[in-house]
């Protein structure tokens, strides 16, 4: 039987071709007997990577340090713009003092984005622009027949008028034929955009799907997401068909009196989608909390933190230093608060940015590249607490300077989209004050305040209508006023607000129903919460200035 044709052919030797493969060269790529080993390396070992057969493309491949040639780069510099250095690098004078990161971290938090961006744009934005599509097509498939309608009721009411009326119906159908031209090309501009943007999509897969395969490391860092610039979809389009208002007939102002034809009305509907919520895996609640670190941060009075995509966090209290961590409680960065006063409330944006607001100022801040720049300035409000949204918008909760009034505001950079302020009856859906007011998106979009001075989490629609309030949980053990603090979310649309007087963690479904508690392992005073990635929380504990990470999911 001819090994190369069997049905059951197992895999051969690029080599000899004949022989069952035993290792593989995870640098050239290729399937090797045990005799072929030694011819393949024959030009110098160390330009080789034996592995064994089943660990094949498990070797990351580095690229060369440009210094030192017969080094690779397996450090980037955090100091310097993240560029590839070698060991040697890290001991000279230009790298002195700085803050290195493996370079295998990037790698892998790199595959992460491109298998989540996969995901994304197979699951997501792909579904969303044929959806958009279709419904176009449906438009311009139906529109002969609508307009078909429309003449036939014009010539009914010109079959009334005789002859003397032809002349008038046939200029309308003139104007209704241009008015149709100009329907058929606003529809099919934009499915010609929508179809441009589904041929970029799909180039974006293929180009995808090479990274993925490839363990090239240059070309994975390289990768640059494009799911934001797909995330803004094109506003979607319905044109509403002209109607034909008949007159009573009168021969002097035949024309006039014919009819009317409305003009071509065109309606915009914002498209908001909602990155990574659709394909999300149920995951249920743990009947015990688990305790899976303590972070000491050295806070007297800690108040916020919030997560970094890289295991990371950023802490902030009633001290003008803002500290990150890693996920094993090492200090990695401090900054200092601009004015020395200290952050109300931090954030960090979709691209890895540090945000902050300072009351005294009236400023949101934002640190990039170890620099603070001015993002916003208010005139009249204090800002006090934010969160960025799926969207990359920024949300901001603020009072007055007479510590009277209340409101959210959404932004877009510096830009103003959005205030949140009163109900459907004009009344305050906040309480006029200082007082902390901790904000959050969950996964619906929705927007969650917890509101302090008011004793509930008050979470109303994107489009700022009131949907619910939550005022607490009857407790026999919990028999302080419910005040609460920090608010999160998670991947399952659950809300969780810290209740510091009482020790606990409220966990509530998307719709308000109260879920558990979480109060275990001497929990005490919680105050700021964030969710990573993986779902893990994270609890300031006021007095302590701990963080504390929590697996409450199973």
């Amino acid at each position: 039987m001819d090994p190369h044709n069997s049905a059951q052919d197992v895999h051969r030797c690029d080599l000899c071709e004949t022989a069952i493969v035993h290792s593989y060269c995870d640098v050239c790529h290729v399937n090797l007997c045990k005799p072929c080993i030694g011819d393949h390396i024959s030009d110098g070992y160390d330009k080789h990577k034996i592995v064994p057969f089943q660990e094949r493309r498990s070797t990351l491949i580095y690229p060369k340090c440009g210094k030192h040639p017969h080094k690779v780069c397996e450090l980037q510099c955090k100091d310097c713009n993240n560029i590839s250095i070698c060991s040697f690098c890290t001991a000279s004078e230009q790298h002195r003092g700085h803050i290195f990161v493996h370079i295998s971290t990037v790698y892998k938090a790199q595959k992460e984005t491109i298998e989540k961006d996969t995901e994304e744009l197979v699951n997501t934005l792909s579904p969303t622009y044929e959806e958009i599509a279709r419904d176009l097509e449906n438009q311009l498939a139906n529109l002969d027949g609508g307009y078909e309608k429309l003449t036939s009721a014009m010539s009914k009411q010109g079959e009334q008028w005789h002859r003397e009326i032809d002349i008038v119906i046939n200029k309308t159908k003139t104007e209704i034929n241009e008015i149709k031209v100009k329907h058929r090309d606003i529809l099919q501009k934009h499915l010609n955009e929508i179809k441009q943007i589904q041929s970029l999509i799909k180039q974006t897969l293929r180009a995808i799907n090479e990274i993925e395969k490839s363990t090239e490391v240059f070309s994975t860092i390289a990768y640059s997401s494009k799911i934001r610039k797909f995330s803004k979809i094109p506003p979607k389009i319905q044109v509403s068909l002209p109607t034909f208002i008949p007159k009573p007939l009168d021969r002097e102002k035949l024309y006039s009196l014919f009819g009317q034809i409305t003009p071509l009305s065109t309606a915009t509907e914002e498209n908001v989608l909602s990155l990574h919520q659709p394909k999300t895996s149920v995951r249920e609640l743990l009947d015990e909390p688990e305790l899976v670190a303590t972070i000491q941060t050295g806070y007297e009075h800690l108040r916020s933190v919030t997560c970094l995509n890289d295991g990371s966090i950023w802490t902030s209290g009633e001290s003008n230093d803002i500290k990150c961590f890693n996920s094993k409680g090492s200090l990695l960065q401090t900054v200092k608060e601009k004015t020395g006063n200290f952050p109300n409330d931090i954030a960090v944006d979709s691209d890895g940015d540090l945000l902050y607001t300072n009351g005294a100022t009236g400023t949101v801040y934002k640190v990039k590249n170890r620099q603070t720049e001015e993002l916003i300035r208010l005139q009249g409000w204090k800002p006090g607490y934010l969160c960025v949204t799926s969207t990359g918008d920024l949300l901001v909760t603020m009072c007055s300077d007479d510590y009277t009034q209340s409101k959210v505001v959404r932004y877009s950079g510096s830009t103003e989209k959005q205030t949140i302020q009163f109900d459907d009856e004009g009344k305050p859906l906040y309480s006029g004050n200082y007082y902390s007011k901790y904000i959050t998106e969950n996964r619906n979009h929705d927007v969650c305040v917890a509101d302090y001075m008011a004793c509930a989490v008050v979470v109303v629609y994107q489009d700022g209508k009131l949907r619910w309030r939550y005022t607490g949980h009857p407790s026999v053990t919990k028999n302080k006023p419910f005040e609460p603090w920090g608010i999160t979310t998670d991947s399952q649309s659950h809300i969780l607000t810290a209740d510091s007087d009482n020790h606990c963690i409220h966990t509530l479904d998307q719709n308000g129903q109260f879920l558990r508690y979480i109060d275990n392992f001497d929990l005490k005073d919680p105050t700021g919460l964030c969710v990573d990635n993986n779902d893990n929380l994270f609890v300031c504990e006021f007095y302590k200035g701990n963080v504390k990470k929590i697996k409450y999911l199973k």
